[in-house]
């Protein structure tokens, strides 16, 4: 049992947890899924990189295969488990692999709001002109792409500025009353304190625009991919992104937390009443280091939203609420931890155990680093570039449209690089792996 263990660990921690209680044949197939190697009929052919020429070298000593020619043949005892998979270096199934020799497509389409950037109070704890520096760093490491450059590579990439939420989208979540004070500036100093702003007309834009810039990325991943069912070119994949928002900590009617009003829970509404054709169950994965409280209330006994939260147990603000998965990790919890238990969760819902979505929102809160001034997590940035492969790897298998939001993100002091190098990786992650998909060959 070392041997699976520890290579699937060294493998990414793919479905870690999942092995326990699992049969030797059940666990070696899962091995050959996170070893990207090609097994075709029973045999493994073109083994990947080092180690894992290194892990199977060990399996095949211990007589798990057996090799016959230039190919290493899986016994005829272990091949009934896997006689349904048939996968090549790139993950795809050759059943399912289409026929078709057209590339498929994909778009990024990220939508930014600093253009409505607030003047705060001199020593103000919210870092405010981080979203222009994070957009910056993006566009700068995509322009450097040679992908990018490359009219016929099949990725789409467009920046955006951010639309403003008009009062009837905002109003498929929020209490008409609260929307209506807000805009107008009539919000008590309690409110304002508990929501960490001081009000202005700034801030009224970069508020609608924090929500608008959500919404607009999800009709744009809608349209586009409604557009390809249309055409019958269901092959193409599209996401959009928000270098903003995430603002999980608004009520029906208050705020609190630098959340006015929520835009992952306005767009989820919104969507579902403008596409319900299309649309008809969504899922909000939180994986900021504070609970999704304000989402967590909002879609309470809605089989139209499923919440699903992990964050830190010791760094609630305000009442702990409850999220229809609710996962708390400690103070000072490491990569190891937090990526075990992302991947075991994320798989059972892969398997359906929440039921089938139409659109995933991703609230990518960069505060479980170690150097976060808030957060109380001890991830690194390796850790955290791991969690948004595996939360890209997931939408992917899912074949579902994905929203990326920013979250949270506190720099200590005057160094700010970690802080927005990780932020810009979440978006330049989702570059690169719609980049990668799209060189792969298309599935039926």
């Amino acid at each position: 049992p070392t041997i699976f263990e520890e290579s699937l660990e060294e493998l990414g921690l793919a479905s870690f947890l999942v092995t326990k209680g699992m049969k030797t044949s059940q666990k070696i197939i899962l091995i050959m899924l996170a070893s990207t190697i090609r097994i075709s009929h029973g045999a493994i052919v073109t083994p990947g990189k080092n180690h894992h020429r290194t892990l199977f070298g060990q399996l095949l000593r211990q007589g798990f295969f057996r090799r016959t020619g230039h190919q290493t043949t899986i016994p005829s005892s272990l091949r009934a488990a896997s006689s349904s998979l048939s996968y090549d270096h790139d993950g795809d199934t050759a059943a399912g692999r289409s026929t078709d020799s057209s590339r498929r497509r994909a778009s990024f389409t990220i939508y930014y709001n600093d253009v409505y950037e607030v003047q705060l109070p001199p020593k103000h704890r919210f870092p405010m002109s981080k979203y222009r520096k994070v957009r910056e760093l993006v566009q700068k490491w995509i322009d450097a792409s040679p992908i990018h450059k490359d009219q016929t590579s099949g990725l789409e990439c467009e920046f955006r500025v951010s639309p403003l939420a008009t009062v009837p989208e905002l109003e498929t979540t929020h209490c008409p009353s609260y929307i209506h004070r807000y805009l107008v500036g009539n919000m008590t100093k309690d409110e304002q304190r508990n929501v960490g702003f001081p009000w202005s007309k700034q801030s009224v834009k970069r508020c609608l625009s924090s929500v608008g810039g959500t919404l607009a990325a999800a009709c744009t991943v809608l349209d586009r991919t409604i557009a390809d069912e249309s055409k019958k070119t269901n092959n193409n994949i599209h996401w959009g992104a928000h270098v903003a928002a995430g603002t999980h900590h608004a009520f029906y009617d208050r705020g609190e937390g630098f959340s006015v009003f929520s835009d992952m829970a306005v767009a989820a509404n919104s969507v579902l009443e403008k596409y319900p054709g299309h649309v008809k169950r969504i899922l909000l994965v939180d994986l900021d280091v504070h609970q999704g409280n304000g989402n967590a209330v909002l879609f309470q006994n809605n089989p139209n939203v499923k919440t699903f939260s992990i964050h830190c147990k010791a760094n609630y603000f305000s009442q702990k609420q409850e999220s229809d998965l609710d996962i708390e990790l400690p103070a000072g919890c490491d990569d190891k931890t937090y990526l075990i238990t992302l991947q075991h969760w994320l798989n059972r819902l892969l398997r359906g155990e929440g039921g089938k979505f139409d659109l995933i929102f991703y609230q990518a809160g960069v505060d479980v680093l170690d150097v976060d001034r808030l957060g109380r997590m001890s991830l690194t940035s390796s850790g955290v570039e791991r969690r948004n492969e595996m939360v890209y790897r997931f939408a992917e298998d899912l074949k579902v449209p994905l929203v990326i939001c920013m979250g949270g993100g506190y720099p200590r002091g005057d160094n700010w690089s970690p802080i927005i190098e990780a932020h810009a990786n979440v978006y330049y992650q989702a570059y690169q792996h719609l980049k990668n998909m799209v060189a792969k060959p298309a599935i039926a």
